[in-house]
């Protein structure tokens, strides 16, 4: 984890975040991360009139991650409007476990932890294929 610059990633995050779509709930949300090939991705929240369609950041971030076919994910932060520090909600952690290298690390409301620890026993593409 020494080799993760976490000041660079929550700055690329904030910068991300004021890019953010919030019309509605003017909360802005802006994600970053670190991936297998060095790259650092970003992304921010979207909202849609029809509230149900809004996009998260890490939906943003993972959307960027595809396009760029800049592997897996390492590490990763998210960050609201006053650049605090959120944890995913449970769907982001889904997504983003479908996308995390081994062992990537997220910086949580409560310290650097896992996507295991974060989303133990999560259902995954190998679930499919062994079903």
């Amino acid at each position: 984890m020494s080799e993760i610059d976490w000041d660079a990633l929550r700055a690329a995050a904030r910068s991300a975040m004021v890019k953010a779509y919030v019309p509605y709930s003017k909360f802005p949300v802006g994600a970053a991360a670190l991936t297998t090939t060095g790259e650092v991705i970003s992304g921010c929240n979207v909202e849609n009139a029809s509230y149900g369609l809004t996009l998260c950041a890490e939906c943003s971030l993972v959307s960027a991650l595809t396009m760029a076919q800049a592997g897996k994910l390492v590490a990763f932060t998210c960050v609201d409007g006053a650049g605090n520090i959120l944890m995913p909600c449970g769907r982001c952690r889904q997504l983003l476990s479908e996308h995390a290298a081994a062992g990537m690390i997220l910086e949580t409301v409560s310290g650097f932890k896992t996507m295991q620890e974060v989303l133990p026993d999560a259902f995954g593409p190998s679930d499919l294929i062994e079903r």
